[in-house]
C-alpha cells in the first residue's frame, strides 16, 4: 500500500512538472521551424497585426489593416538608414541583443524613476512583433532573448531586416515601410526622401500616437537628430 502511495504520489509529480516543461518545449520547436520557413517564405501577418485588427474590428468589422509587403531593394535605403540609426546603431554588428544597449537604458531608466530608454535592437522588436505581445513581464521577456536569437540563428541580417521593414507598425491599422509610405506621403517606400524617412524613423517607439502627432516639436527635434545620424548608419 505504501509503495503504491509512494508510486503514485511520484507519477503526479512528474505529470505536474513535466507537462508544463513539455508545453513550453513544444512551444519553442513550433517558433523555431516558423522561423526557418520564412528564411525562404514572407510573413503574411506578425502577432501585433493580428492584435491590432481583433480591436479595430470591435468598432467596425470591415475595417482592414494597411499592409503590402515589397522587397528589400524596393525600400529607399534613406528608411532603412533613419531606422538603424535612430533603433539600432549596432544592428550589423551584434549577434541579437546589444547588452551595452541594454545597460545603458538602464541606468537612464533608474537615474529618471520611469522608462525612458529601451534598448532593444531591431531583432528583438522583430522577435516581439511575429510572436508576442506589448504586454510587459519578465516571461515575455526572456521569449522574447529565445526568439532573438533563433532569428539571430537562421537568417542573415538583410532578411531580419527586411521582414522588420515589412511587418513593423507605423501608425493605427500601418505596418510595413510601403504602406505608411503610401498613406502618408503618397509615394512607394522606393522614393522616401531623407526628411521623410527620417520622420518615419522616429515613429516607431510609439506609431499610434506619433501617428496622429506627426508635428509636434518633438518630432521635429528628432527628426532633424536622425537626419544628421543617418549618414553614419551601417547598413546589412
Amino acid at each position: 500500500m505504501r509503495t503504491s502511495m509512494k508510486f503514485m504520489r511520484t507519477y503526479w509529480l512528474w505529470v505536474l512538472l513535466g507537462v508544463p516543461v513539455a508545453f513550453v518545449l513544444l512551444i519553442q520547436l513550433y517558433f523555431f521551424a516558423q522561423i526557418g520557413w520564412w528564411v525562404n517564405h514572407n510573413p503574411t501577418s506578425s502577432s501585433f497585426m493580428r492584435q491590432q485588427l481583433a480591436v479595430l474590428q470591435k468598432k467596425n468589422p470591415d475595417v482592414k489593416l494597411r499592409h503590402k509587403w515589397v522587397p528589400y531593394n524596393r525600400i529607399s535605403n534613406n528608411l532603412k538608414r533613419a531606422i538603424i540609426a535612430s533603433e539600432d546603431a549596432n544592428f550589423s554588428e551584434h549577434e541579437g541583443v546589444d547588452w551595452d544597449a541594454l545597460l545603458k537604458a538602464y541606468e537612464k531608466n533608474s537615474k529618471k524613476g520611469k522608462v525612458v530608454a529601451g534598448g532593444s535592437t531591431i531583432t528583438q522588436q522583430l522577435a516581439k512583433n511575429l510572436f508576442l505581445s506589448g504586454q510587459r513581464s519578465y516571461f515575455r521577456k526572456a521569449q522574447e532573448f529565445i526568439i532573438t536569437y533563433m532569428l539571430e540563428f537562421w537568417m542573415e541580417k538583410e532578411r531580419i531586416f527586411e521582414i522588420y521593414l515589412n511587418v513593423v507598425e507605423f501608425g493605427t491599422g500601418v505596418f510595413g515601410a510601403e504602406a505608411a509610405s503610401l498613406y502618408y506621403y503618397n509615394i512607394p517606400a522606393a522614393n522616401l526622401g531623407a526628411s521623410q524617412a527620417a520622420k518615419l524613423a522616429v515613429m516607431l517607439p510609439n506609431p499610434r500616437y506619433y501617428g496622429a502627432h506627426r508635428d509636434s516639436a518633438y518630432m521635429m527635434r528628432r527628426t532633424a537628430l536622425i537626419l544628421r545620424r543617418m549618414g553614419s548608419a551601417e547598413l546589412p
